[in-house]
């Protein structure tokens, strides 16, 4: 699975703050995306931990980019939420990790392995910023 919920409400967070004027807090976020404060909560503070937004405690408190939009990949920020790169398939990235041992004689393993690799290329290189101008 390539996309969680979870990755898409932070792309979908990152796209208003980069657009905001000033740090917006959870409940304005949440109200906007129609999603629960909690979840989007824990969304945002694992993306203020790698620093890719900063957040501010007190009244203006609230969150915003840390970072130019040039500067935050779609790869960094799903690798973040997810915990893990994302993957097309579930196929192992070697043939060595294959749960079913079958890597060495499947026919399917280097097609898939070449598409991830393209994916994850693609998505190293897709900023912020580019989502921002479509």
């Amino acid at each position: 699975m390539l996309m969680t919920r979870a990755s898409e409400y932070a792309l979908l967070s990152l796209i208003i703050l980069a657009k905001a004027s000033r740090p917006l807090d959870v409940d304005s976020l949440s109200r906007e995306l129609d999603i629960s404060k909690s979840f989007l909560a824990k969304i945002l503070q694992s993306l203020a931990r790698k620093g890719i937004l900063k957040s501010f405690k007190g009244v203006n408190g609230g969150f915003e980019l840390a970072r130019k939009s040039s500067e935050i990949t779609v790869l960094e920020v799903l690798e973040t939420v997810e915990g893990k790169s994302p993957a097309v398939f579930s196929c192992a990235p070697t043939k060595e990790d294959c749960p079913s041992n079958k890597a060495m004689t499947c026919s399917l393993w280097p097609f898939l392995n070449r598409l991830q690799g393209k994916v994850d290329a693609f998505l190293g290189i897709l900023t912020l910023e580019a989502i921002l101008e479509e």
